[in-house]
């Protein structure tokens, strides 16, 4: 299974999270790979593959779970004449996501997090999401040193 779902899983279970408190991190994401169809294995997956899917997707909802304050600090910074809360609920679980990885994570090259993240506002937010995420990245990117060595 490719990191895309994952992310696309991540995401949705950020979400999820976001608009019911009551729900774990571990129920969000059973609830969206079941409604995916990963866990039934609908789309015919080894079987270590949806594994290793949701123990990324666990990775990525826990470590933006545990730093939420810390991201959303992070990305005020760059969010002119914005507010972290006052944005769109989707387009704020892809900024925390993409802030997650880039500034927390080694094992994705910064662009590659951006980019997957622009291609996620384009698949779940709206028609301008993919150019606000693309702006906001773009700005941290320029920071990204700094912010790591910061946190």
């Amino acid at each position: 299974m490719k990191r895309r779902l994952g992310r696309e899983i991540a995401v949705s279970s950020l979400y999820q999270m976001e608009m019911n408190e009551e729900v774990s991190g571990a129920d969000a994401i059973g609830m969206i790979m079941e409604e995916a169809g990963v866990q039934d294995n609908e789309l015919g997956a080894d079987p270590a593959e949806i594994k290793a899917t949701e123990s990324f997707v666990e990775e990525l909802v826990q470590g933006v779970t545990q730093n939420k304050q810390a991201i959303d600090d992070m990305l005020q910074q760059f969010l002119t004449g914005w507010q972290v809360d006052r944005l769109s609920r989707v387009d704020r679980q892809i900024l925390r996501l993409a802030c997650y990885e880039i500034v927390y994570r080694e094992d994705v090259p910064p662009k590659a997090a951006t980019n997957e993240a622009i291609e996620l506002a384009k698949h779940f937010g709206t028609d301008e999401s993919g150019k606000f995420v693309n702006g906001v990245l773009g700005k941290l990117l320029q920071g990204v040193e700094q912010l790591k060595e910061g946190r």
